[in-house]
């Protein structure tokens, strides 16, 4: 699962599809992250409570420099 094709994701669904990632270094990655206002956190405050996390506009520009690379990688090596 990609923030990059869905709305917004959970954290377990995060940590499913990241093989071999700890829960703490997910969390650190979202959080640094979420300070350089690339992606967004919103707790919802039910039973029980949960978090998801979505792509900001910001977080959503910087794929359009991510599929250029690839192209280029692609292309070139």
């Amino acid at each position: 699962m990609e923030l990059s094709k869905i709305d917004n994701a959970r954290f377990s669904e995060l940590k499913r599809t990241i093989i071999g990632i700890t829960n703490t270094m997910l969390t650190s990655t979202l959080k640094d992250l979420e300070e350089k206002e690339l992606i967004n956190r919103i707790q919802f405050n039910e039973v029980p409570p949960y978090v998801e996390y979505s792509l900001t506009d910001r977080g959503k520009a910087l794929f359009l420099v991510f599929e250029a690379m690839a192209v280029w990688g692609t292309q070139y090596l």
